[in-house]
């Protein structure tokens, strides 16, 4: 299905293209994840868990407050999923050497490994196919990528969605 707007921003059209983008985003997400072989470790994770391990993994020594902000999670919800990825042997909480009230995580070596390998295989994968679109989508798919930027900085908070 091929969902289009008209050139004023057909309204009625929106929830459909919605359908649509989730679907698309959902279907690369699969087949990436099915694809690269997900390490067992991140298999029993929940889906807050492996969002806060993809950000250690991407920035490294980042505070849970700038997780907080990042995953727009409350910093109680996020010290909640600190303290589980720590008791799973998964990540690493280590006080600021300037301000010791700042936690700073890090994933454990064994952990990173396998998440940038598993990362490594699925970015892998997705330029393989994006290498067999046309130059023309290859730039359209360029450019969706700060509309997309947009979109997600105007969607709610997970936790104020569910106030």
């Amino acid at each position: 299905m091929r969902t289009t707007l008209s050139a004023a921003g057909d309204a009625a059209g929106l929830p459909a293209l919605a359908d649509e983008l989730l679907a698309t985003m959902a279907s690369i997400r699969r087949s990436g994840r099915l694809s690269a072989g997900r390490p067992v470790e991140l298999s029993a994770l929940t889906g807050s868990q492996v969002d806060l391990v993809r950000l250690v993994r991407r920035r490294p020594g980042i505070s849970v407050t700038e997780a907080a902000e990042e995953l727009r999670l409350a910093a109680n919800t996020v010290s909640t999923l600190v303290r589980q990825l720590t008791d799973a042997g998964l990540l690493i909480r280590s006080a600021n050497d300037s301000d010791r009230r700042v936690a700073r995580l890090e994933l454990t070596a064994g952990m990173k490994r396998k998440a940038d390998a598993f990362r490594d295989r699925r970015v892998a994968l997705l330029s393989a196919a994006m290498a067999q679109l046309s130059l023309a989508d290859q730039r359209r798919l360029a450019g969706a990528l700060e509309v997309l930027g947009r979109l997600a900085g105007r969607l709610p908070d997970r936790e104020a969605a569910h106030e």
